[in-house]
C-alpha cells in the first residue's frame, strides 16, 4: 500500500510540474501581457544623404507602450528617395535666417526631412505648418517623452521640424513606403 501512495504521490506532483503557468487573468478576464521594450537605440545622429521633390503633406505622432513616435508623411517619395537627418541640438534654428525657435523640453531634436513643404512647381505650401509654431494637428497631451514641436519651415528643398522632448533619449528612424518615423523611448533601460 504504501508503495501506492509514493506512486501516486509522484504521478500527481509530475502532473502539477507539467502544467504550463499561464499570465494572471485581469477583470475583464483578458490575460496580462508583458511588453518587452527595444534596447540598443542610441542618441548620435542619423542621416540617410537622399532626397526627393515629392512634398511633406502632414506630420503627425503617436504614443506607443515604450516610446513616443513621430511620422512625416511624403506621398508618392516611394522609399528609396527619403532622406532625414536626425540629431540633438543645442538650440534649433531656422534655415536661411538663422533665427532662433525656442522648443520646450530637457532635450531639442532637430528633424529634417530631405523633402519640401511646399510643391516645387508652383511654390504653394503642401503642409500647413506656420514657422516657430506647433505642428498643426498634434496634440502632446499625454504623452510620455515628447513635450513640444515647432514647425521651423522649409528651405532649398528641406523641411525642418524642432521636437522637445523630456530629456535626451534614444531613438530610432525608420524610412518606409512614403514616410518617415523617428521613435523616442521613455528611458535608456527599455522598461515600461
Amino acid at each position: 500500500m504504501r508503495s501506492f501512495r509514493k506512486t501516486w504521490v509522484a504521478v500527481a506532483v509530475t502532473a502539477a510540474l507539467a502544467v504550463p503557468v499561464l499570465p494572471a487573468a485581469t477583470a475583464s478576464g483578458a490575460t496580462a501581457q508583458t511588453t518587452a521594450c527595444p534596447t540598443g537605440w542610441g542618441s548620435l545622429a542619423e542621416v540617410r544623404a537622399t532626397s526627393t521633390a515629392k512634398p511633406v503633406t502632414n506630420i503627425r505622432t503617436g504614443r506607443h507602450a515604450c516610446y513616443d513616435r513621430m511620422v512625416v508623411d511624403v506621398p508618392g517619395a516611394g522609399r528609396s528617395a527619403l532622406g532625414y537627418s536626425v540629431r540633438y541640438v543645442k538650440e534649433l534654428r531656422q534655415d536661411g535666417s538663422g533665427r532662433l525657435i525656442p522648443v520646450a523640453g530637457g532635450a531639442v531634436l532637430e528633424v529634417r526631412a530631405a523633402a519640401p513643404a511646399y510643391d516645387p512647381a508652383t511654390g504653394l505650401p503642401t503642409y500647413p505648418g506656420r514657422v516657430n509654431r506647433p505642428l498643426p494637428g498634434v496634440d502632446l497631451t499625454g504623452y510620455r517623452t515628447f513635450r513640444d514641436t515647432r514647425f521651423a519651415g522649409s528651405f532649398e528643398g528641406e523641411t525642418l521640424v524642432g521636437l522637445g522632448v523630456r530629456a535626451r533619449l534614444p531613438f530610432r528612424v525608420l524610412v518606409l513606403t512614403d514616410r518617415i518615423v523617428l521613435d523616442v523611448a521613455h528611458n535608456w533601460t527599455g522598461a515600461r
